[in-house]
């Protein structure tokens, strides 16, 4: 399937008992479906996984924070953090699949997309990088039970609007975002990939701290942290 096309997930989604009326249905589709699968209340899709963690961190309003993180992670993650003026810490630790920022409640599982595999008041952040698990080439999603979190995230991830707003019939905003959403396009592939991946006994992380580089070595990040 064209990644352009979305016919056969509007044809998928219906089968599940959804209506599809317009594009941005096939959006919410995709979200319920990967909630459902993980055992979280809500999903909001976006263009990223190091976006969805910095907007978690925009969203709980750390900052001026050190932060732990393992030192053997993915290079965008200490630089999200030092981007929301925080401080990463990096320790000597193994994981696979997934790990928390600290003792944020943000949780960079990257790594893992696995059922039922949400953790309670937790906001865990997924990817569909071409290397991860449902790889659509670019795209994320954050999981939560929090109902604040999702109304204020459905809007953050585009500029701050409803995303079904027309851009010429928008008059205000309540609050400021950024343009991190996940197409339709991009939403209906992610579905089409969803259908067999959800249909396997058994999953296997798709990262862990035995794949990436040690990353307190670099020296950009001794230079900026402050213990």
């Amino acid at each position: 399937m064209s990644i352009y096309s979305t016919k056969s997930a509007s044809e998928y989604l219906r089968t599940r008992g959804f209506k599809v009326l317009d594009p941005w249905d096939i959006v919410l589709g995709f979200e319920s479906l990967i909630a459902v699968y993980c055992g979280a209340k809500f999903a909001i899709s976006l263009d990223s996984c190091t976006n969805a963690l910095y907007l978690c961190l925009k969203y709980l309003e750390i900052k001026e924070t050190h932060i732990e993180i393992p030192s053997r992670t993915y290079l965008s993650v200490p630089q999200i953090i030092l981007q929301t003026q925080n401080y990463p810490v990096f320790i000597d630790k193994e994981w696979s699949g997934f790990y928390e920022l600290g003792h944020t409640r943000i949780i960079d599982s990257a790594g893992r997309l696995s059922p039922k595999m949400y953790l309670d008041d937790s906001f865990m952040c997924l990817s569909f990088h071409r290397k991860k698990n449902i790889p659509i080439g670019k795209g994320g999603m954050i999981l939560t039970d929090s109902k604040d979190a999702y109304d204020w995230m459905y809007k953050a991830v585009y500029e701050g609007r409803n995303r079904r707003e027309n851009h010429d019939n928008i008059h205000d905003l309540d609050i400021l975002g950024w343009n991190m959403y996940m197409t339709p396009e991009e939403s209906a592939y992610g579905i089409d990939l969803f259908k067999n991946y959800a249909q396997k006994n058994f999953v296997e992380d798709c990262a862990s701290s035995k794949k990436y580089r040690d990353l307190s070595k670099f020296n950009i990040f001794k230079s900026k942290q402050t213990i």
